[in-house]
């Protein structure tokens, strides 16, 4: 692995294009054509830290900074442009913490400052995340008028109680409104809604599906309750289902989404016909990304490399380090050891897997790279494979993980 670069928040103001000359030098890779590019964007606050989030979200303690927090937004990205010149945004993704809480003025001066500065595509889709409790009707058509176009509403349940034991600051009846807002302001929305909560059992989790596909969301993300490190809830457990219980869960909602003729395209995504995600489909596929604000993560690549790079994590920090030129804090190239086993940690997620000649564009590298894991994970029966495609079999998908670290042994 090479080592990660530290930029540093004292260091010399980055030159980006004298960054982006170095990259284009001759390397390693050779990378036939550039991946789709997406934007991430992220608002670091929230209401109150739920005990199961691992995400860089801080709780608003007093008023937010929204005004300078936008100032450091662009520029980040205009410090970052010399990076992807010439290169098409596809998708654009706000996320967080709770976008939801920037104002409607806010939110029309960040999808100025866009147009201004980047090539979005005409038909890209830009998505904004949002929890009940955090916005109103009103609010909704300002932010649909100033260029959103899909919503993502952090449900996680339709259950008061389940919603008080994950820490949410909404209850039953602001979920339902929230959706009914969403429905009559989007004609393309997500709900995440996640299962095996504390507690839950396979009729409450049944219920909470059956509301959701009630109001024919055009998406739905549903995922496992996990217990993640640095979080509440992995220093004070709560008591979860079982593992038998869990997929008992599992399999009532395999049986509901097919019956509502939703695909089950990802790990934890459902779609309607015409409606995955494309951004996270872009991130599935080892496509590249520039990530702004707080914490944000980016992964761009060159005609010979792949990089990444990570913001400032503190938003104090974020928009000290953005206002001297300096928002990287991490960058690095990532290794040819390495690439093998991001783009199957990505492309593996997918049902329906991807096709071999994918690899070798995204990665610069033939796909007999990983000849050895892949004929190892094949023999224990966790992919499928054949000249047109590579995916996970049934059980592949059940054992995910274990599928995913046979490729990160690879030297």
């Amino acid at each position: 692995m090479i080592p990660i670069k530290p930029v540093g928040p004292d260091a010399t103001p980055r030159n980006a294009a004298s960054a982006a000359l170095q990259y284009l030098q001759p390397g390693a890779l050779n990378l036939a054509a550039l991946p789709p590019l997406s934007l991430y964007i992220h608002w670091p606050w929230c209401v109150r830290k739920c005990p199961y989030c691992d995400f860089n979200s801080h709780e608003s303690n007093g008023p937010i900074p929204e005004q300078a927090y936008l100032d450091a937004l662009r520029a980040d990205l205009e410090q970052s442009l010399p990076l992807i010149w010439g290169r098409k945004i596809h998708t654009v993704f706000i996320g967080g913490g709770t976008p939801s809480l920037m104002s409607a003025a806010g939110l029309d001066r960040l999808m100025s400052d866009l147009r201004t500065l980047l090539p979005l595509d005409l038909d890209a889709e830009i998505t904004m995340e949002a929890n009940p409790g955090t916005f109103e009707a009103d609010k909704f058509k300002a932010f649909r008028a100033s260029g959103i176009n899909r919503l993502s509403i952090g449900i996680q349940s339709f259950n008061g109680a389940h919603l008080k034991a994950l820490g949410r600051i909404h209850d039953a009846d602001e979920a339902i409104k929230a959706v009914e807002i969403a429905h009559a302001n989007f004609d393309n929305f997500n709900l995440d809604l996640m299962y095996a909560l504390p507690g839950q059992t396979l009729a409450e989790a049944q219920a909470d599906i059956d509301t959701a596909l009630r109001f024919a969301p055009p998406h739905l993300s549903l995922y496992h309750l996990t217990m993640e490190p640095n979080t509440v809830f992995a220093k004070y457990p709560p008591v979860l289902p079982s593992d038998d219980e869990s997929a008992d869960i599992q399999d009532m909602i395999a049986e509901r989404t097919a019956a509502a003729r939703y695909g089950h395209y990802e790990v934890s995504a459902y779609a309607k016909p015409g409606h995955r995600a494309r951004h996270n489909l872009n991130y599935w596929l080892f496509g590249d990304y520039l990530g702004i604000g707080a914490g944000a993560h980016s992964k761009l690549s060159f005609p010979h490399r792949v990089l990444r790079q990570a913001r400032y994590k503190q938003p104090a920090s974020f928009m000290e380090a953005a206002s001297k030129g300096n928002a990287v804090a991490e960058e690095r190239e990532i290794g040819r050891a390495e690439l093998g086993f991001e783009f199957m940690l990505n492309t593996l997620r997918l049902t329906e897997g991807f096709d071999p000649n994918l690899f070798g564009e995204r990665t610069g590298m033939p796909i007999n790279a990983i000849e050895k894991p892949l004929n190892e994970a094949e023999a224990k029966g966790l992919i499928y494979r054949d000249f047109r495609i590579i995916r996970p079999t049934e059980l592949g998908q059940r054992f995910l993980n274990d599928l995913q670290e046979i490729f990160l042994t690879e030297d």
